[in-house]
């Protein structure tokens, strides 16, 4: 693959989470992006709009929230891997205090889940399918493991985006072994197309 590969992870984990590893090893990008995001939706969308902007990645890979959030953008190529868009449904599941699964450069281990942190996710989600038109469809694809056991937001998906999803045996977090097999040659075949 030529060009940067911008990696965007699930909910309280970090750009370290393994999965940037196998996109860097399997789709062989000349950079991969994998930032922090911030658990705060508004401030994590914007990081995510001036990264696509300034860094003009090829594609894009978001997965579950990371996939909420990366939706989002316009006019980016982008990959969303079991996309949680129903994040109003899985926020009143989480503890006050969230702790987070992979390791942050900041060293952060936790943040605090406050209520204006799920009144903005809530408002994202109202409106998170708008401005979508046939190029923008063109532009995405999505990927949905058929043991999903966290989400399963196919058909949500499908609904704005006709013909463009894509099933594979799996759980939520993809395995090694299932993106080089099911994920990565869909991905390279597509970069690959004008």
């Amino acid at each position: 693959m030529t060009g940067k590969l911008l990696f965007l992870h699930g909910w309280a984990s970090a750009g370290s989470y393994k999965l940037a590893d196998i996109l860097r090893i399997l789709l062989k990008p000349e950079a991969v992006l994998a930032p922090d995001l911030p658990p705060d939706p508004d401030q994590a969308l914007s990081l995510i709009r001036e990264l696509c902007e300034s860094e003009r990645p090829t594609l894009a890979v978001g997965l579950s929230w990371g996939g909420f959030l990366l939706q989002q953008v316009r006019g980016q190529r982008k990959a969303l891997i079991n996309p949680d868009f129903i994040m109003t449904e899985f926020l009143p599941s989480q503890p006050a205090v969230v702790e987070y699964l992979s390791q942050r450069r900041d060293g952060a281990e936790s943040f605090l889940l406050t209520e204006s942190i799920c009144g903005r996710h809530e408002t994202l989600e109202t409106r998170q399918f708008e401005g979508i038109d046939a190029a923008e469809q063109t532009l995405t694809l999505g990927f949905f493991a058929d043991g999903d056991e966290m989400t399963r937001c196919r058909d949500v998906f499908e609904a704005h985006y006709p013909g463009r999803a894509i099933s594979y045996p799996g759980g939520h977090l993809p395995s090694y072994p299932e993106v080089k097999r099911y994920i990565a040659p869909i991905l390279l075949e597509w970069i690959d197309k004008p």
